[in-house]
């Protein structure tokens, strides 16, 4: 009798799919509420274009140095706390095989189960350091590569959703013709994001594209009415 194979459909979002929803996110908020702000103060889609286009530079390069920052602070953290391990099982070997132990026991194993087990770890500093970081630490080993791979995804998943709620005033000569465009283009564009980002995240799609499309029109129709207001 042949047995069932258990397929196991479990997601697990890797750090260029998070890297991409940052970029991409505020790619496509951030522009298209300063747009929107702009619409409700000058007519001039000239000088929307202009200040989108200097804002989506700015952006994309500050969002790109953000993750590069983030994730080398994440590799100097690592590094720092993998050296402060290998000091502590040579200074006071005794409670860190302890540690060991407490780790199994909190899966349910004695003291006499676990001894074979913990033996074995020990017996390899790096074997045991990595265990410590792994298990008590909660720490995973960083890619050496991430830092420059995650400026250059975040600036420029920003980049490409930055460019949706501006391409509208490109086409156009009239602020609020191009805003009734860029909205329409950019709501569309955020529920299908929020829709994906949900599916791939384990929320249902409708709701993530709704949640998505809420946080954009709330900041482009703040960002007009104040522009409106003021002006």
């Amino acid at each position: 009798m042949q047995g069932t194979v258990h397929a196991e459909n479990h997601f697990t979002s890797s750090e260029t799919v998070r890297d991409i929803v940052i970029g991409m996110a505020d790619g496509l908020t951030v522009p298209f509420a300063l747009a929107a702000g702009l619409s409700g103060a000058v007519s001039s889609t000239g000088v929307i274009v202009i200040a989108g286009l200097a804002e989506i530079a700015a952006g994309s390069i500050a969002m790109g140095l953000g993750g590069y920052l983030a994730a080398r602070t994440d590799r100097e953290h690592y590094a720092s706390e993998r050296d402060r391990e290998f000091r502590e099982i040579r200074e006071m070997p005794a409670a860190e095989r302890q540690e060991v132990a407490i780790v199994f026991r909190g899966y349910g194993l004695s003291d006499e189960q676990a001894a074979p087990v913990v033996s074995a770890i020990c017996s390899d500093p790096d074997r045991w350091v990595d265990f410590m970081m792994r298990y008590e630490l909660g720490l995973e080993s960083p890619n050496p590569k991430r830092a420059v791979r995650s400026a250059l995804t975040i600036g420029l998943s920003y980049v490409v959703g930055g460019l949706v709620p501006l391409a509208p005033y490109m086409t156009t000569g009239n602020a609020l013709k191009g805003l009734a465009i860029s909205a329409a283009v950019t709501l569309l564009a955020l529920f299908t994001f929020g829709a994906v980002k949900g599916r791939l995240t384990g929320i249902r799609p409708l709701t993530g594209g709704l949640q998505t499309v809420g946080i954009g029109g709330i900041a482009a129709t703040a960002a007009f009415s104040i522009a409106r207001w003021i002006g």
